[in-house]
């Protein structure tokens, strides 16, 4: 008899409270007004189903037009690697990184996009916006 042994098996998933805002910081812009864009991209973002526990991985990019105040790429860091074993869908990750580095910088614009890795025949690219169009 064959059976699922698998059906019943997850890894750890962390809640969203894992996702580290804290560790986030900023410097100023010294060129306000200037029209620069700035581009962050990281072939290493993770994170975990939610349901299998199983990892994401992703390709992210978050470019944005500060107005007064940068984000410190340490903190950054820190901040994106807080996800790596947080149970998020992946639609919904780019909507918690724009939300929280929006709030934190209160950019002119950003846009967060990443596009996850196929699994089961099926890869995503998921883009959020700020402001909302």
């Amino acid at each position: 008899m064959i059976t699922d042994r698998y059906a019943t098996r997850r890894f750890d998933v962390q809640d969203l409270s894992a996702i580290d805002t804290e560790v986030l910081e900023t410097i100023p812009f010294e060129y306000p007004g200037s029209a620069t864009d700035v581009v962050y991209e990281t072939e290493e973002f993770t994170s975990v189903c939610t349901w299998t526990g199983l990892p994401d991985f992703g390709r992210l990019v978050i470019t944005y037009r500060p107005k007064e105040l940068l984000v410190e790429l340490k903190s950054l860091k820190y901040y994106l690697t807080s996800f790596r074993n947080v149970g998020i869908l992946q639609e919904h990750s780019v909507n918690r990184i724009l939300e929280d580095l929006a709030a934190l910088l209160d950019p002119e614009s950003m846009v967060v996009e990443a596009w996850f890795n196929e699994r089961g025949g099926l890869s995503t690219h998921a883009r959020s916006h700020y402001p909302s169009s």
